[in-house]
């Protein structure tokens, strides 16, 4: 169990104070050598994989039909999630 430590300084006073903040219950530390990001791919890069325009793949997400992530205007997609897409059509 890791206790983390931050520094906070009282506003009206100016006095600067540590406070101690506990772990959240069910929460999971991991060293950073074991973190590894996942890798996310862009709507032209994607379409390319599934051999589809990038708008049908946008209005695919959209309608919730695969999965991806809205950053702003535009769209990203978790390599993990299309290869289970592609498992799932696969399957069928």
């Amino acid at each position: 169990m890791t206790i983390s430590m931050a520094h906070v300084v009282d506003t009206r006073t100016g006095q600067v104070g540590a406070i101690m903040i506990p772990p959240s219950p069910g929460s999971i530390f991991l060293p950073r050598s074991e973190y590894r990001p996942e890798q996310l791919l862009d709507s032209a890069e994607v379409a390319a994989i599934l051999g589809i325009h990038p708008k049908t793949l946008q209005r695919m997400a959209r309608s919730g039909q695969i999965r991806g992530i809205r950053v702003g205007r535009l769209w990203r997609f978790r390599r993990s999630d299309i290869d289970e897409w592609i498992e799932r059509r696969l399957a069928c």
